[in-house]
């Protein structure tokens, strides 16, 4: 039984998902040794040294998210500790939180910060998916099917809108929206949905109007159609023009490795937000192709293994969980590329970050294991189908024929 569970992982997703992590340290190696002496007076290494103690921890959970069986996640008491954790970490923010960025969104334990609302969009997945595959019988009764999930939601997103932190707000947002519309509920209450949802953002944003549109935010808006602008160009167009300069600069095939200007300081956070701007700077499109490739493959498969699954369970939990990494490449290249505001999101399982690794590699895990029962299941039906085209029933016995 053990080697027929080992036969039946995904390799391919595994080996893509550790391509890109190897990738991913290289180039922190390469993009942040100017950064790490210029600006915090570090050696050159630092942060490739952080980072390669993060993978450890990476492939640690990876391994133990991806050997327990993902159904086990679905239990009440399981489903308890997620939404109580997620809640009250939200909360000890306001108490014990850490400012950084304009945001109170992590805690800081000495050298090593933890984001809580980076776990909380795995959680916020893994509720939902489990919620909506216990209502499958009356999924279209609006009060009792559709409504009651949401006021989780709510309250995570409200929390987080607090420290503040739209962009992630946006993004768990915008995973449930798949959640739902992947859930079996009908247009009808979809529409009731957004109706309501409506109702509750557009007087909630009237309220906020002059925080969410501050000058600082609608600059954010104003540099994208040219970030060079003298008024921008040194303000808030800063991050976005050297990025342009970077992605220019490397052409088809790259200055090379280790070769890129703008990450001697020019391009701040050259190694999280803007990590794929030194990578089009020193290996062209062809390094660029090679990680929209990988997480293009990772976030296809992983829609893939929610379709051929036939646990509600595990299939919605595949496709939130490849909807989160599809979400939040895309904000992330968008971003970089200047087709939307920055938000600082960092570049999956490339970027420097330990929250965001952790919970990549539980996400990961879980996806794999979903992947592999769906295999499992599916290769053992077979072999019980061909084994009963060898039974015929006559007269009350079977025989083999």
């Amino acid at each position: 039984m053990g080697k027929k569970i080992l036969k039946s992982y995904d390799y391919s997703l595994i080996i893509a998902i550790f391509l890109l992590c190897a990738f991913g340290l290289v180039m922190i190696y390469s993009s942040s040794m100017a950064w790490a002496v210029q600006r915090y007076d570090y050696p050159p290494d630092y942060f490739y040294q952080k980072q390669k103690l993060w993978l450890m921890g990476f492939f640690l959970i990876f391994i133990v998210t991806a050997a327990i069986p993902y159904k086990i996640m679905k239990f009440t008491n399981v489903l308890v500790v997620i939404v109580a954790a997620s809640i009250v970490t939200l909360l000890g923010l306001f108490v014990f939180g850490y400012e950084a960025g304009g945001a109170v969104s992590w805690y800081k334990f000495g050298s090593f910060k933890i984001q809580p609302s980076e776990f909380v969009k795995l959680g916020m997945i893994i509720y939902l998916s489990a919620v909506y595959a216990k209502k499958q019988t009356y999924i279209n009764q609006f009060n009792t099917g559709v409504l009651p999930p949401l006021a989780y939601l709510l309250i995570i997103c409200f929390l987080i809108i607090l420290q503040p932190d739209y962009g992630t707000a946006s993004i768990i947002a915008a995973i449930a929206a798949t959640i739902i519309l992947c859930s079996g509920m009908n247009f009808k209450n979809i529409t009731k949905l957004v109706i309501m949802m409506l109702i509750v953002i557009l007087p909630l944003a009237y309220v906020l109007r002059d925080h969410i549109f501050s000058e600082k935010r609608a600059s954010r808006f104003a540099v994208l159609s040219n970030p060079f602008a003298e008024e921008y160009v040194q303000g808030a167009g800063f991050h976005l023009a050297n990025s342009y300069i970077a992605i220019g600069s490397g052409g088809i095939n790259g200055l090379g490795l280790g070769k890129s200007i703008q990450k001697l300081g020019y391009l701040p956070e050259s190694h999280t937000d803007f990590i794929m701007a030194v990578i089009a700077e020193e290996l062209g499109i062809w390094g660029v192709g090679f990680v929209i490739l990988l997480l293009s493959y990772i976030v296809l498969r992983g829609i893939y293994i929610g379709l051929q699954c036939k646990d509600p369970f595990g299939s919605l939990l595949a496709i939130g969980i490849s909807s989160m990494i599809g979400i939040q490449s895309f904000i992330n290249l968008a971003g970089v590329s200047g087709l939307i505001p920055l938000t600082g999101v960092t570049l999956p399982f490339v970027s420097y970050g330990g929250s965001s690794l952790f919970m990549l590699a539980a996400a990961s895990g879980i996806l794999v294991n979903v992947s592999m029962f769906v295999k499992f299941e599916k290769k053992y039906k077979n072999q019980q189908g061909q084994a009963n085209k060898g039974l015929q029933q006559r007269d009350g016995k079977v025989y083999y024929i």
